[in-house]
C-alpha cells in the first residue's frame, strides 16, 4: 500500500503550496479513505488532485485484487463504467462542430427506428397503454437525458420492467452489437414526451450508435483514432487484452450482511465478453487514472491538449451549462431513481452534470463544477472557478454503497487555503 502527499508531472515535482493546497491538510484525504479499506469496504483506492494543470496529490492504498494480494499500482486498469458517458458525448460534439447534424434535428433522421415512438400510459408490461409521443426525440434529448429512455435496473416503473423482459437489466442480451440494441430500445415505450423531464438511461448508447452513423466508423475505432491517440490514452478501450490479466482491478459488491466488499467475479469478468459484441458509449470502456485524468486536462483546457484541439472552448462551454427544461435542476425535473449525481442544486448540461447552487447541493463545491461517476464509485469533476480536477478509482458496485464522492469534496476544498 502506498501513499503520496506529492506527485510528479513529467520530470518535474510539484509542491502542493505552490497550487494553494495545505499538505497537513492534504493528509486528510488519505487518512479518512484508508478507513475504508482498513474496514474492509472497499478493495482499494486511487486518488489524483491536479490544479492549474499540475498535479498536486496522487495516492493510492489497498488491493486491485484482494485475494490474490495485488496491490492498486499506476498503471491498475479499473472499469469506469458510466465515466464512459462523457467521452461519448465529447465524440458526439466533436461530429457536431464539423456541421454532421443540429442539436436541434430528430435522432429519426440518423436511426430511423425512432421515427414513431411511443410513451407508456397505463397497464403492465405484458399489456402496457400507449400513444403517440408528442414530439420527436432530438439529438440534444439523448445528450441531457430527457429523451424519455431508461434502464432496466431501476426497478421502479413499468418502462424499466419492460426493458429487463427484452434482457436490457445490467446489460444487453448475447450477441446484440451496438445498432441491434439500440433498434430494441426504439421498439419499446417512453417513459415521457422528450424533452419534459430527466431521465438517467441508455441515452448515451444511442449517441454512440450515432457517432457511428455520422462518422462511418465503430465506436471504438472513433475513439481511438479521434480522442484516445491524440490525448496519448493508450490504455482505455472496450476490448480485452492480454495484459489486463495482470492489471485489471477486480471487482467487488458489498455483502449484504457485513458491507464488507466482496469479489463478483460475475459482473468483472463480463468485460472479457462484453466488448466483443457491444460497444457501449454509456459504460463499456476500462481506463487508469493517468488516462482519465488526461481526458479531464483536456476538458479543463476547454478542449484543447498539447497536440491541438479536439472541441472548442466555446462548444465546451455550451456543454456544460444547464440545459434541462426551464433551468431547472433535478431535483425539479428528475425522475428520483439512482444516478451518479445528487440531484438539489445540481442541473444536466450535454453530457455532465452541472452545479448550480453549492448551497442547495449541500457540498463544498464551485458553481459550475461539471462532473459524473461510475456505477463501479468511480468518479471524476473539473471546478472552472477553481481550476481544479480530480480522478477517483476503485471497484465497488454500486456507486450509491457509500457517499464517497461528497466525502471528496469536503475533504478535498477544506485543503484549499490560497
Amino acid at each position: 500500500m502506498t501513499s503520496t502527499s506529492q506527485a510528479t508531472t513529467g520530470s518535474q515535482t510539484t509542491d502542493p503550496l505552490d497550487l494553494g493546497f495545505d499538505p497537513e491538510r492534504l493528509e486528510r484525504i488519505d487518512t479518512f479513505l484508508r478507513t475504508y479499506v482498513d474496514d474492509g469496504r472497499l478493495p482499494g483506492w486511487q486518488l489524483q488532485l491536479a490544479r492549474h494543470g499540475e498535479v498536486a496529490h496522487r495516492s493510492s492504498y489497498g488491493k486491485r485484487d484482494i485475494e490474490a494480494d495485488l496491490p492498486i499500482e499506476d498503471d491498475t486498469v479499473f472499469r469506469i463504467y458510466s465515466m464512459t458517458k462523457p467521452i461519448t458525448s465529447v465524440a458526439t460534439m466533436m461530429l457536431y462542430e464539423e456541421g454532421a447534424f443540429e442539436l436541434t434535428d430528430p435522432v429519426s433522421r440518423y436511426i430511423p427506428s425512432f421515427a414513431d415512438m411511443q410513451v407508456y400510459e397505463a397497464g403492465n408490461a405484458l399489456k402496457p397503454k400507449l400513444r403517440p409521443a408528442a414530439n420527436q426525440i432530438e439529438v440534444r434529448h439523448l445528450l441531457n437525458h430527457t429523451a424519455g429512455l431508461t434502464y432496466g435496473f431501476h426497478h421502479i416503473h413499468v418502462q424499466d420492467e419492460i426493458y429487463r423482459s427484452r434482457g436490457y437489466e445490467w446489460g444487453t442480451p448475447p450477441g446484440k452489437d451496438l445498432a441491434a440494441a439500440v433498434d430494441d430500445w426504439a421498439s419499446m415505450p417512453l417513459r415521457f414526451d422528450p424533452g419534459t423531464q430527466w431521465n438517467y438511461s441508455v441515452a448515451t448508447d444511442v449517441l454512440g450508435r450515432l457517432v457511428e452513423v455520422l462518422s462511418g466508423k465503430g465506436l471504438d475505432e472513433f475513439f481511438d483514432e479521434r480522442i484516445f491517440g491524440p490525448l496519448g490514452m493508450s490504455d482505455t478501450t472496450f476490448h480485452y487484452r492480454d495484459e489486463h490479466d495482470d492489471r485489471l482491478a477486480a471487482l467487488y459488491i458489498p455483502d449484504p450482511r457485513t458491507g464488507k466488499a466482496t469479489r463478483n467475479d460475475a459482473f468483472g469478468e463480463a468485460f472479457k465478453t462484453r466488448g466483443a459484441d457491444m460497444l457501449s458509449g454509456g459504460g463499456g470502456l476500462v481506463s487508469t487514472t493517468d488516462d482519465y485524468g488526461k481526458f479531464c486536462e483536456m476538458l479543463r483546457r476547454g478542449g484543447e491538449y498539447d497536440g491541438g484541439r479536439l472541441l472548442g472552448n466555446r462548444t465546451l462551454d455550451f456543454m456544460t451549462m444547464n440545459s434541462l427544461p426551464g433551468d431547472q435542476d433535478l431535483e425539479e425535473v428528475g425522475i428520483r431513481l439512482f444516478s451518479e449525481t445528487r440531484y438539489d442544486g445540481v442541473g444536466f448540461g450535454l453530457g455532465f452534470s452541472v452545479v448550480m447552487d453549492p448551497a442547495a447541493y449541500g457540498t463544498l463545491s464551485s458553481p459550475g463544477e461539471f462532473a459524473w461517476g461510475g456505477a463501479a464509485s468511480t468518479a471524476f469533476w473539473i471546478d472552472p472557478l477553481e481550476d481544479l480536477t480530480v480522478v477517483f478509482m476503485t471497484q465497488l458496485l454500486p456507486s450509491s454503497t457509500f457517499p464517497i464522492r461528497t466525502q471528496l469534496h469536503q475533504l478535498i476544498y477544506q485543503a484549499l487555503v490560497d
